[in-house]
Formats: structure tokens, C-alpha cells, sequence
């Protein structure tokens, strides 16, 4: 996707005399707090009751959401031998199509956010479960029939020509699928990944289903590995440009492998990751970790193996960890991230701050790796600390939270100041309760275009960001800046419950 870069060098002098001097990166570990974290981790958890599917529970928290896609799945069962049910689930951002590729993703982070810091979060860990456990319910049922992974529910194209509440929801719930016959590596092994991590999250708490999970995620990796080729190559027009696997498949599978011996223990998944890693990509320098390509998440997981564990077989990964921290630290001589003068990571034109929130998180992950074995990085012949990582999550944290040129929280609900017109569609036409008669397909557009703010707070909702240079309009029409999504705020949860408990918070 293109989008405009600022004088690279100019802006990579100017950040690395900021770092050098310590501006960049106040304290990140018993440092002063420079905002609510509890506040933020409480209303990021939040934010995923706004996107549930379903039949919404006694205690739903977001009481402006209703029942939605009550009959999801029904369109299979006129052909199939077995019933297919797909309701739960979440939407993934501003529309309402339950695409399963980032839907996985987001459950996957949410997940590691749990492992790493869920001892973090008090009160909150509850709350943190069950978004965890919303997920995992619908991809038990999508993953229900052997060699066959029911991965989106909703013609997009038809969605997106409707502006209206998921309540009202009529256009066309076709349910797509990938099987032997139409593989789709990639988003069976991230789905094995998300049951993988979940199943971890579950492990003391709820026994029994935890087994469930682990045991699903194993049958589901297994398809995926069997039966190789993209999903987007058999479902192209439904799945592209939206979640299209620009990345292959590849990193999903050394992902979901990493997952699995994470959560299995058995050695067979040790064994393939020796075996394929290199065939897999795990020494390539593509430093972009979101719903499409997982190789520096896996790489960072697989350091911990090696750091935590010991498992000296995995000493690589420690290397190949190193390497994506060091293209994240500006003036070192493998610096290759773009910060916009603000100081915000600039990866993409498009909800740019799903990469702050995916680097936030495995800066701070890591960290926790290094200073359990008492390692640092070297980056030429620049030493960076865990202090430091630490510190430059903090800093990205802290500029959605208002610590930036626009002087506003990117935080629906945190803060004085945060966006007003997000791009969602049930956030910004009357709700149910509000209005309960039934708002058309193309009535809705008068609220997409409208300058009043959303009806209904979707808080918690971390938007997509500002632009190259901090620019922020506040359109509801500007999807790419305006639009929430999951699988933003789920690797955000695990951040804010580590700066939450280091700054005293919780």
C-alpha cells in the first residue's frame, strides 16, 4: 500500500539524538506514570463487547449492543450433512463480517497478552478471559467438522454497500470455507495457534476445556500442514483485498508450530520447527507483525523457549529476535522503522496503530524474556537493555493515550479528548433501544457522512491512527484513520496490564 515517507534521515538524526538523550521513552519499569493505564486496560477489554456476534450474555457491559446473527451458519445446512452453526464470533473492525483470518489473530494475542501478564491484571483477568473465551466458542464451532474450516461468514461486498446496525443486519450471511479440496494453511494454522494459546489461558481455570482446545488445535495444524496453499488463492474474491494472506503461508505455520509446542509440549512440534524454520522463513527480515504475517511473533516466542526454557536448540531465534528489535531502534545501522516527527511507529498509510500496539506488545514481552535470563541485544555497537525496550513501548503506549502533536487520546473513551467519528456502523446510527424500528441498508449512509459524533461510545475502540506527520481529521468516511479493529487492541491489552502494574497501578 503506498503512503508518503518524510525524509527518512532527516527524521532518523533528529530521533535518535531525542533517544540518546532519554526523551524518547520516560521510565518504563517502576517509572512514573504518565497516565490511567488501569483505566486504558479496563476500557481496551471493553471495547471487545462492542464487537460481539451472537446472543449477547445476562452481563453483557455494553449495553447499547443487541442479539446479531442469530441464523449464521443456516446457509450451509441446506447442502450439508452435518449442521453448521457459526453464531458468536466478533466483528472484526467497522463493518459486519465475521472474518475468521484476523478474527484468529486477535484471539491468539489476546491470548499471549493473558499468558505473559494476565498475573498483572487483578480484577481485569476475568474480563480479559472472556473475551478470549467469545472467541474460542465461535472457532470450536467453526473448526466443528474434520478437514474443514468454515473462515468467514458475510458476503463482504454486499456488507459493504449497507451502512447498518448488526441488529438489522439483511444482507446475505454466505459462509465460506476452506477444506482438502480448497486448502488454506494460512488461517488454519493461525486458527491452531489461537486454539494453541487459548487453550493455555484456560489451563487452570477451566480444565476440561482447555484439553478441548488444545486437542482442536493440534487436528486443525495437522489439516493445515497436510493440505498446503493460501486461502486467498481458492477464495479470492471474498477474501481480498480485505484480509487477503499477502504474507503466504509460511509464517503461519512456524507460528502455529511455536504455538503448539508451547502448549503441547510434545516434542513433535520441536521437531518440525528444527526440520522446517529456515524452509518457513525464520531468518527473514520482513519486521511487520500483524494479522497477516506472523514470523517476528513467532521468532519472539521462540526466543522464549530458548531464554526461558533453555532449550538450546532454539539459540537462533535469540538472533533472529535480535535483529527485529535493532530495525526498531533509530541510528543503529539496522534501523529501518519510520517514526513520524510526534514519535510514533509509521508502518502503514492504513491503521498504522495495529503495528504500534503488535511492537508495543513484543517489546515488552521481551523484554520479560531477557531480564529472566539476563541477556540484553546488540545492535552494532549499540547495547539496548530490556529497560529500554520497555521504555520505548511505554513511549508508543503513551502517544495513543495523548502523548502526541494532536494533544488527544486515539482511545475511544480514555481521556478528555479522543475520536468522536469512528468508523463503525453500530457506534454511529441510533441503537436499538434509542430506535427500535429498523434502520435500511442505505438509510444508514446519512450517519457515515454526518458530522455529528457516534451515537453510542464504542469505548475502548483504538483507532487507526494518524497520518505520516500526526495528522488526525476525525472523518468517519477516513476508514484508515478512523476505523477500529480487534486485532488493534488485543496485543494493547497485554502492554497496558504490564505499564498498569509497573507504574503501581495494579
Amino acid at each position: 500500500m503506498a503512503h508518503s515517507r518524510p525524509s527518512f534521515l532527516l527524521l532518523s538524526h533528529f530521533l535518535l539524538s531525542l533517544f540518546a538523550s532519554g526523551a524518547i521513552g520516560s521510565p518504563g519499569h517502576h517509572g512514573p506514570a504518565n497516565h490511567n493505564y488501569r483505566d486504558a486496560l479496563s476500557k481496551s477489554i471493553l471495547f471487545f463487547e462492542g464487537q460481539r456476534s451472537g446472543r449477547l450474555p445476562a452481563n453483557q457491559r455494553m449495553t447499547w449492543r443487541r442479539n446479531s446473527g442469530l441464523s449464521d451458519g443456516s446457509a450451509m445446512n441446506a447442502s450439508a450433512l452435518d449442521f453448521v452453526d457459526l453464531v458468536g464470533g466478533y466483528y472484526d473492525a467497522g463493518d459486519n463480517v465475521k472474518f475468521g483470518f484476523p478474527m484468529a489473530f486477535t484471539t491468539t494475542m489476546l491470548s499471549w497478552s493473558v499468558i505473559e501478564f494476565g498475573g498483572m491484571m487483578k480484577g481485569e483477568l476475568e474480563n480479559a478471559r472472556a473475551a478470549v473465551r467469545w472467541a474460542t466458542d465461535y472457532l470450536l464451532k467453526a473448526t466443528a467438522h474434520p478437514n474443514t474450516i468454515y473462515v468467514q461468514v458475510g458476503d463482504p461486498n454486499k456488507d459493504h454497500a449497507c451502512w447498518e446496525r448488526p441488529e438489522d443486519m439483511d444482507t446475505p450471511r454466505t459462509v465460506y470455507k476452506v477444506d482438502n479440496s480448497n486448502p488454506g494453511s494460512d488461517v488454519a494454522a493461525e486458527t491452531a495457534a489461537a486454539l494453541a494459546a487459548a487453550s493455555l489461558v484456560f489451563r487452570k481455570s477451566d480444565p476440561a476445556y482447555s484439553k478441548l482446545l488444545r486437542n482442536r488445535a493440534i487436528s486443525v495444524f495437522e489439516f493445515g500442514d497436510k493440505y498446503r496453499g493460501s486461502y486467498s488463492n481458492g477464495l479470492k474474491n471474498v477474501v481480498c483485498p480485505f484480509y487477503c494472506s499477502y504474507s503466504g503461508y509460511q509464517d503461519e505455520l512456524l507460528w502455529g508450530a511455536a504455538w503448539l509446542h508451547k502448549a503441547t509440549k510434545n516434542p513433535t512440534y520441536l521437531n518440525y520447527i528444527e526440520a522446517n524454520g529456515q524452509t518457513l522463513g525464520a531468518d527473514e527480515s520482513d519486521n511487520t507483525f500483524g494479522w497477516d504475517n506472523k514470523h517476528v511473533g513467532a521468532r519472539i516466542l521462540l526466543s522464549k523457549a530458548f531464554l526461558v526454557q533453555n532449550l538450546k536448540s532454539l539459540h537462533d531465534y535469540k538472533g533472529h529476535a535480535d535483529n527485529f528489535i535493532c530495525s526498531l531502534i533509530p541510528g543503529t545501522p539496522f534501523s529501518q522503522t519510520q517514526y513520524t516527527p510526534g514519535g510514533l511507529l509509521f508502518k502503514m498509510g492504513d491503521s498504522n496503530m495495529q503495528y504500534v500496539t503488535s511492537t508495543s506488545f513484543l517489546l515488552v514481552a521481551y523484554a520479560k524474556f531477557l531480564t529472566y535470563s539476563s541477556k540484553v541485544v546488540s545492535c552494532g555497537g549499540t547495547t539496548v537493555t530490556p529497560h529500554k525496550l520497555r521504555s520505548i513501548a511505554k513511549r508508543q503506549v503513551d502517544y495513543i493515550l495523548g502523548d502526541n502533536p494532536q494533544k488527544m487520546s486515539y482511545m475511544v473513551g480514555y481521556g478528555t479528548r479522543y475520536p468522536q467519528q469512528v468508523h463503525h456502523r453500530g457506534s454511529s446510527l441510533p441503537s436499538v433501544v434509542a430506535h427500535p424500528a429498523k434502520i435500511p441498508c442505505s438509510a444508514g449512509f446519512t450517519a457515515l457522512y454526518s458530522s455529528a459524533p457516534n451515537p453510542n461510545p464504542l469505548t475502548g475502540a483504538v483507532v487507526g491512527g494518524p497520518d505520516a506527520m500526526d495528522r488526525f481529521p476525525d472523518q468517519r468516511s477516513d476508514y484508515g484513520r478512523s476505523e477500529p479493529a480487534t486485532y488493534i487492541n488485543a496485543p494493547l491489552v497485554g502492554a497496558l496490564a504490564y505499564l498498569a502494574h509497573s507504574s503501581g497501578q495494579l
